[in-house]
């Protein structure tokens, strides 16, 4: 990263008399007041935000890798423009691929927020939708709701979740007219928003195969993988440090030994990961609230810690 200038001291020259005579042979000069300096942005301050609030999520080490690549391509192409050299647009339509609470949507959040830095989106907003928002009920209605929720993505993102459900109907299914107005409006809007499809691994590969000119229009797919038990763990102990609470250690063994349960008895399709832990956290909360009223007891210690009773584990 590059360093910031030095500026000199307000241009003044000082000059150093014979060291015998200098009390006697120099004059103080009048001082000039204080000028304000104020810092100079870094070039790469929107990247160092964005990586702060990236830091904040557990996992997603591929995620995170390819928000550092598009950023690094972004900015070099800046700077061959400056230089005169040629400088390619490309399209930044993307692909998620992975199970639910696996953070596709809160990703998709923040590269929003970082394109808007860079000046890539005008607005950077997130426009979330699913089939019911794109598919109508007649002829022609379809293509008019779908060119309605690209029109209020315009300058920002728009995320379309479980988005294989619109080719689930078959040839006669106003899915398919869906799929084909948003694949047009990729082209003829590639560089005035962005696209994000997501939805389950499988399924988001049978859906390209549905047109064939799905597959090219998304140069960026990510992949995010289902949660360990210790990142499940991690996330649940920054949830409860963000409301102030912590989990008593028969609590912490006992949630453990239950996310390792339920992880293997649903499946990697049945098990909601982040979305999981965090209703765990949130019911255990009201639990711990409702036996400390009935219990009478507010001391801080008990304010702040959740005990194994209090977690409601109960959730498939």
């Amino acid at each position: 990263m590059e360093q910031p200038f030095r500026m000199n001291n307000n241009g003044q020259i000082s000059i150093v008399l014979n060291a015998q005579k200098r009390n006697a042979a120099t004059k103080e000069l009048p001082k000039s007041p204080p000028t304000e300096v104020k810092p100079k942005p870094t070039d790469h301050e929107a990247l160092k935000e964005i990586e702060d609030e990236l830091g904040t999520l557990v996992g997603m080490d591929e995620m995170k890798r390819m928000i550092k690549e598009i950023y690094a391509w972004i900015y070099v192409n800046k700077k061959r423009e400056e230089k005169g050299l040629k400088a390619g647009r490309q399209a930044l339509h993307m692909m998620f691929k992975g199970n639910p609470g696996t953070g596709k949507t809160t990703v998709a959040r923040l590269i929003g927020k970082l394109f808007l830095k860079m000046n890539v989106l005008s607005k950077g907003h997130l426009i979330e939708a699913e089939r019911a928002d794109l598919v109508g009920e007649y002829i022609g209605h379809t293509a008019q709701k779908t060119r309605d929720l690209v029109k209020k993505a315009l300058g920002g993102i728009l995320f379309i979740d479980e988005a294989y459900s619109l080719g689930r109907g078959g040839e006669k299914d106003f899915g398919k007219e869906a799929i084909d107005t948003l694949v047009k409006h990729m082209e003829d809007k590639q560089h005035e928003f962005i696209l994000i499809l997501a939805g389950y691994s499988r399924e988001m590969d049978y859906f390209l195969s549905l047109n064939p000119g799905l597959h090219s229009r998304f140069p960026l797919v990510v992949d995010f993988p289902d949660y360990t038990i210790d990142q499940l763990m991690d996330i649940g102990r920054r949830m409860l440090d963000e409301r102030e609470y912590t989990l008593s250690h028969e609590a912490e063994r006992k949630l453990r030994e239950h996310l390792a349960w339920v992880k293997s008895s649903l499946g990697p399709t049945g098990f909601s990961n982040g979305r999981y832990i965090r209703n765990i956290i949130e019911k255990s909360i009201r639990a711990q609230a409702m036996r400390l009223l009935l219990d009478n007891q507010f001391e801080r210690h008990e304010l702040v810690t959740l005990r194994s009773n209090d977690l409601i584990l109960n959730e498939g």
